[in-house]
């Protein structure tokens, strides 16, 4: 899984990424310091990992995992090419979601391109030049099949070319793709495109150090970010990069007394991993032993012979049945053995849909 970081220059993307990532990408205040995207993966906030591993003490831990690329600052015209824009957003294009980081915070010291903090002049700005790339993704493929759908002899290529006016005319409306309803027909041909707007957003709301603990609906400009993301069914999710940056250089100790301070649970950036993973409709199944206890990431809705190619394709054309017991359950019986002797591990077939949690030991044979 692949999460593009993006926003305007100046709004905390890069501090944000290093906070992320560990990765230490240069934040300077100035447009364009970052000009190839830097990538880093990081690990999916899982408890239930530990505490099976320390039910087996198993020699390995191995958690789900999230790309995120932090893609260099955006700027009005980038789908014309301003900023290196054409660049940029191929990166975009290879993202499976995007993290569109908006500015909430006022400082005097950190320029913004447009000279005032506005979140949702922002995020239209940065919307709108996608959407042009989109339109003209759509214009490309358009006059590549024109010829063949012209007379309606080829019915596949008049229904594609169909599709494509209607999306043309609403991306022409400024409306992401991702908000365009189509059938299932029309579905693949959709895909096909690769639209830039067409990729699920979470827009990650930068307040400053002085609004944190402050209740969101008190934060003027991310009410705004709210309000802007509910017309488009996206989520938000709110977050001081500065102060996620210094909680990532702290022990593991001295940050949970941190958080605890400021009344938190857990970090804005495992919130914010865990919404991405999330958003993509995805889930992690779990197996567990001594040598190794590891976190499966699968769609939502995968079946168990799917689940079992994730770790070897011989996995899934050998599959006999699955042998699942929900993780808490394994941990209160004291492991497997426990488990089945009350009764807790159940033999799944073919039909089975893997859930959230599940502990798998796959029977196979090839």
């Amino acid at each position: 899984m692949k999460l593009g970081v993006v926003g305007l220059p100046n709004v905390g993307k890069s501090t944000l990424f290093n906070a992320i990532t560990h990765a230490g990408a240069e934040a300077a205040n100035y447009p364009f310091c970052t000009i190839e995207p830097n990538v880093g993966v990081v690990a999916v906030p899982d408890e239930r990992l530990d505490k099976l591993a320390a039910l087996y003490q198993s020699k390995k831990v191995t958690p789900a995992i999230v790309e995120f690329v932090d893609i260099a600052g955006l700027v009005k015209g980038a789908s014309r090419g301003e900023g290196l824009g054409n660049k940029f957003l191929s990166h975009i294009r290879e993202c499976d979601a995007i993290v569109h980081v908006v500015r909430c915070f006022e400082d005097e010291n950190v320029t913004h391109v447009s000279n005032s903090v506005d979140p949702v002049a922002d995020i239209t700005t940065i919307t709108l030049e996608l959407i042009l790339a989109d339109i003209e993704a759509v214009n490309k493929r358009q006059d590549r099949i024109r010829n063949t759908a012209r007379g309606g002899a080829n019915k596949e290529a008049a229904a594609e070319y169909a599709l494509l006016e209607r999306l043309e005319k609403f991306l022409s409306e400024e409306k992401p793709a991702r908000l365009f309803e189509c059938d299932k027909n029309e579905k693949p041909f959709l895909d096909n495109l690769f639209l830039l707007t067409s990729k699920p957003v979470i827009y990650a709301a930068n307040i400053s150090e002085f609004d944190m603990g402050k209740p969101e609906d008190e934060i003027a400009n991310v009410v705004k970010v709210k309000n802007h993301a509910l017309k488009e069914n996206s989520d938000v999710m709110v977050i001081c990069a500065k102060t996620e940056e210094e909680l990532s250089k702290l022990p593991p100790d001295e940050c949970a007394m941190f958080l605890e301070e400021l009344g938190l649970t857990e970090s804005g950036l495992n919130r914010l991993i865990k919404k991405s993973y999330r958003l993509l409709g995805l889930i992690s199944y779990l197996t567990a032993g001594e040598k190794e206890t590891r976190a499966w990431t699968i769609v939502n809705g995968y079946k168990a012979p799917q689940a079992a190619g994730v770790i070897h394709s011989d996995f899934e054309k050998g599959f006999i049945r699955a042998e699942v017991v929900e993780w808490q359950t394994l941990l209160d019986c004291g492991g497997l053995v426990g488990a089945r002797e009350k009764g807790k591990v159940r033999s799944e077939g073919k039909d089975y849909v893997v859930k959230d949690g599940d502990v798998i030991l796959f029977r196979f044979n090839v």
